[in-house]
């Protein structure tokens, strides 16, 4: 299901928390309402972990990650990085980057399988996003902006870009990374996409003026209506058994 929230009168809320399957990061300070809101929803399932980056709340854009892995940028202190190792499941490996464009979000956009990234990123950096994240990478642009973290937003199911994107850049990133994708919006028509949708295979969240059109777009792509923890798993079960026959 796709759920509205504000951080603070911000209706970015994927600037300021961060989700994937195996967990989520929030950020400090907020309003309790927004932590809650996630947490309602989440913490059934994984662990909902509040902290700052950098000393900044914009945990969405400096951090990237998935089930497999989390990476900082190299400016997160030492206290950070021993909180949220040891808030974080023990098979997700945390590790910090040294890299120039140090908004790993904005430069970064992955699923548990893919990670398209910006095409001037070290390319030290690019094996550390596939070794740890354990993802197949690929340079590439979303709409001829070189953000791509802030430009799209895709979980293991499908995903939404930039909707200036032509139709030939949907189908080569929809066969790049193996899901359906649309263009569209959030928010009442804003373009970054990123900023302002978080996402993963059973949950999304989006900012509050986000029209009933644009989540009905978003759940329908990102498969929600049906989903839920316990229903993927069945159905992937299902299609292993179905394989293996």
């Amino acid at each position: 299901m796709a759920t509205r929230c504000q951080f603070e009168n911000s209706n970015d809320v994927g600037v300021f928390a961060k989700l994937t399957n195996a967990y989520c990061l929030v950020a400090l300070g907020g309003a309790e309402n927004f932590y809650s809101v996630f947490e309602s929803e989440l913490s059934d399932h994984i662990p909902v972990i509040k902290t700052s980056i950098s000393g900044t709340r914009l945990v969405g854009r400096m951090t990237v990650g998935n089930k497999n892995g989390l990476l900082l940028p190299n400016s997160c202190s030492d206290q950070e990085l021993q909180h949220i190792r040891n808030c974080l499941p023990d098979e997700v490996v945390v590790q910090r980057i040294d890299e120039r464009l140090s908004a790993l979000g904005n430069c970064i956009a992955c699923n548990d399988y893919c990670a398209l990234i910006h095409p001037d990123i070290d390319r030290e950096t690019e094996e550390i996003v596939a070794d740890v994240l354990g993802v197949e990478v690929f340079r590439q642009a979303v709409a001829g902006n070189v953000l791509v973290g802030s430009y799209c937003a895709f979980t293991n199911q499908g995903g939404i870009v930039h909707p200036k994107t032509t139709v030939e850049d949907l189908d080569e990133l929809s066969s790049l990374l193996q899901i359906p994708l649309v263009a569209g919006t959030v928010n009442r028509g804003a373009d970054v996409i990123g900023a302002g949708l978080v996402c993963n295979d059973w949950a999304a969240f989006c900012g509050l003026d986000t029209t009933s059109t644009e989540l009905s777009v978003i759940e329908s792509v990102l498969k929600l209506r049906d989903a839920h923890p316990m229903n993927i798993v069945t159905s992937m079960r299902a299609s292993l058994i179905d394989s293996m026959a």
